[in-house]
């Protein structure tokens, strides 16, 4: 499938959703800026795709970060999946700390990259692509401030999509929605609390889940939006695929 952009960010990118949409990307001609903490992840994935993908090991909250990042690269698209792994447990056995962790993390990278994308700004005809989740609609008993965090990043879309239509920017802003994902980091740990909680096997609680996400469906979901400039503002990604949240 084809890209319309020669560069792209993805942050979150040694694993999970951030690794298949960077591979994904790269195998559509486009170089990629993965960025993630932990520089080994980033260096297997540069392994596995080529020089296309260009790792940079650093904290995708930082400013300056996503200052630099989009001054150097001039990226056309975005692609912000970086976040924690929850704490699971109820709500009165969490601490500040761990309910919060999402806010300093998920919440705050979103903030950091699309306020830096509105602020230098990006290229007209750029996009953003901001992953949340599923929970952020449903709720997420067990894992703290996780569902509220990413419900703020589908606001943040929706505050940075008017402002960049009011400064005449034509730069597009997307929130995707992905179900939980049994094989990836996030989703094998609520997994494996929400199977203990209602007395089932992990097995039994993911064929419940069936069709399941996978990183490739959502790295397919980004490159279908991305090809589509008139793509709806936010979208769904289930086992079935990919359609707009109405």
């Amino acid at each position: 499938m084809s890209v319309p952009f020669q560069t792209a960010v993805v942050t979150g990118a040694g694993r999970g959703f951030g690794r298949a949409i960077a591979t994904a990307l790269v195998a559509a001609g486009t170089d990629v800026v993965g960025i993630a903490r932990n520089e080994q992840d980033l260096n297997a994935v540069r392994d596995e795709v080529g020089t296309a993908f260009r790792p940079l090991a650093a904290d995708a909250t930082d400013e300056a970060l996503a200052r630099d990042t989009i001054r150097e690269h001039r990226p056309g698209l975005l692609v912000l999946n970086a976040g924690a792994t929850p704490h699971m447990a109820p709500v009165h056995e969490h601490t500040w700390e761990t309910f919060s962790r999402h806010w300093q993390t998920d919440t705050r990278h979103a903030f950091t990259w699309i306020q830096a994308a509105l602020k230098e700004p990006l290229a007209p005809g750029s996009a953003v692509v901001a992953i949340s989740s599923g929970a952020a609609l449903g709720g997420s008993l067990l894992s703290g401030g996780y569902a509220g965090a990413k419900a703020a990043i589908r606001f943040l879309r929706n505050y940075a999509a008017d402002e960049s239509d009011r400064a005449g920017l034509d730069v597009r802003f997307v929130t995707l929605l992905p179900q939980l994902a049994p094989a990836t980091g996030v989703g094998s740990t609520a997994i494996a609390a929400y199977a203990k909680l209602q007395g089932v096997s992990q097995d039994t609680f993911i064929e419940g889940l069936q069709p399941a996400v996978t990183p490739a469906l959502v790295a397919k979901a980004v490159m279908e939006i991305t090809a589509n400039p008139t793509s709806a503002p936010e979208y769904l990604v289930t086992g079935a695929g990919l359609r707009p949240n109405e």
